[in-house]
């Protein structure tokens, strides 16, 4: 374990864009080998905040990784379409201009996500072809030309919005995410989706709770297969436990996702 110092920062005026940095002590002349993102779940409702995430950053800033728990407009917050797409890339973005007060390297940025948090950690990864696609409905989503993610560690993540809107996860959470159903937004639900990126050119483990009744395995699953045959295929890890248990800083599960956290920051 090492000492830590927590630093807050805003992206933007609303009292929901912001990040807390956690910094592990360094030697004198060193930097730190580069930055976790953290990005909380809760179905992208305002009602669950970054406080799920400070742990997770914290636990990684005591192992000696440099964490950016990141806070962002939800929906019934100002968050939705297109707010809280728009604060996730801003909030990543913010790193740039932190790099070199706090001896970030950025040449390594991997995001870890929960749950919502895991989509948005995916569908970040994707940005370019976010910017190359266009919305449809609106031309001003932030696409490429930020600070650019190079792996992602997806916790039990709603990697399927259309399985998801299918199953109707947590009483319509994704209509509500996105203003309506797909039948009314089809390019808005065709555009937030971590599928209208594919094929990345980055490493994706879409780890799942073995016991998860949140967010059910078969999300990753088909996030994982429609990888296949791609030149980084992402892949599928299951791990004990429920949904919970992934940010659960004790648990087995948890460890799993800090390794390979370790393992994509090398």
């Amino acid at each position: 374990m090492t000492g830590v110092q927590c630093h807050r920062y805003q992206y933007g005026e609303d009292p929901s864009q912001w990040g807390e940095l956690f910094l592990p002590d360094l030697p004198a002349g060193t930097r730190h080998q580069g930055v976790v993102v953290v990005i909380h779940g809760g179905y992208w409702r305002s009602k669950y905040g970054a406080e799920l995430g400070e742990p997770l950053a914290r636990d990684l800033a005591e192992h000696g990784i440099a964490a950016w728990n990141l806070e962002y407009r939800r929906a019934g917050n100002g968050g939705g379409w297109p707010g809280t797409f728009d604060d996730i890339l801003a909030g990543i973005d913010r790193l740039a201009a932190l790099a070199e007060p706090h001896a970030l390297d950025l040449r390594r940025v991997v995001a870890l996500g929960h749950s919502a948090g895991g989509h948005l950690a995916v569908w970040a990864a994707g940005r370019e072809k976010v910017a190359e696609a266009g919305t449809g409905d609106r031309d001003s989503l932030r696409g490429g030309g930020g600070v650019r993610l190079t792996g992602v560690v997806s916790q039990s993540g709603v990697l399927d919005l259309a399985g998801a809107e299918r199953l109707n996860l947590s009483n319509g959470a994704v209509a509500n995410l996105l203003g309506g159903p797909s039948s009314e937004f089809p390019v808005r639900h065709r555009t937030a989706s971590p599928m209208a990126a594919l094929p990345l050119d980055v490493p994706v483990y879409a780890v799942h709770a073995e016991a998860d009744q949140d967010v059910p395995p078969e999300m990753s699953m088909a996030y994982v297969d429609a990888t296949r045959g791609s030149a980084v295929p992402a892949h599928f890890v299951s791990v004990p436990g429920d949904h919970f248990a992934l940010i659960d800083i004790s648990s087995p599960a948890y460890l799993s996702c800090r390794d390979l956290v370790c393992e994509l920051l090398r």
